[in-house]
């Protein structure tokens, strides 16, 4: 049991502050950051100077075996993009950047299985470069993200745990399980579904393991596409 291949383009675009291409076996996902001066107007009122950070998520028509409709915002894609923002905004210091909005897209074009974990995985990329680029421009000292943030699937197949599982092994699953740690190995979030059957405490146990292990080897990967390692 193992991760599938872990593959990163960055600078994928020429116009956005930061991208990447993040392929996870046969999942790619384009992830793009930009910034934009302004904030939202529920925080124009705040006491506190920050910025904000914001996530959008889809895939394209031809990104799965039947060709997709073009949607404005399907209930999945809502609730994934929200599951992005959240994982971001737990790693960055938005003190750092007061006044100015990153808005994150993340396009899968094409999708095997895990893409809401992909697309965290190569946002994060993303918004390490914008930041960069903003430094770069003057318009903040210091990169707000503060830690790095990454996520995997894992789940239990025929009765064997699986990692990074894909479509074919996501359709079977007994169990599958979305995991989003830190760099220090705290938890963001974590989603986990009993598809037949209940699952046990050791079972969860033993998810949580492979799931952070191979967390702190895609930080690692991350971090190496960036030169930070």
């Amino acid at each position: 049991m193992k991760m599938r291949e872990f593959r990163v383009t960055r600078n994928y675009l020429d116009y956005p502050p930061g991208s990447a291409l993040l392929e996870m076996g046969n999942t790619r996902v384009i992830c793009t950051a930009f910034y934009e001066e302004g904030i939202p107007a529920f925080l124009q009122n705040s006491m506190v100077a920050e910025g904000w950070l914001t996530a959008e998520y889809n895939m394209i028509p031809a990104a799965t075996l039947t060709r997709g409709k073009r949607e404005r915002l399907s209930g999945r894609s809502f609730e994934i993009q929200r599951l992005i923002g959240r994982a971001l905004r737990a790693v960055v210091d938005r003190n750092e950047f007061p006044g100015y909005t990153v808005y994150v897209d993340c396009d899968v074009i094409q999708a095997d299985g895990g893409t809401r974990t992909a697309a965290i995985n190569g946002s994060c990329i993303a918004i390490y470069d914008a930041f960069q680029k903003m430094i770069a421009a003057g318009l903040i000292t210091t990169n707000p993200l503060r830690e790095w943030v990454a996520a995997i699937s894992v789940g239990i197949v025929e009765n064997e745990l699986i990692l990074d599982l894909s479509y074919d092994q996501d359709s079977r699953a007994q169990v599958d399980m979305n995991v989003v740690m830190t760099e220090q190995g705290k938890f963001v979030e974590i989603q986990g579904t009993a598809e037949r059957e209940p699952f046990t405490d050791n079972d969860l146990q033993k998810m949580l393991m492979k799931a952070k292990q191979a967390i702190a080897k895609i930080i690692y990967l991350q971090k190496k596409s960036v030169d930070l390692i």
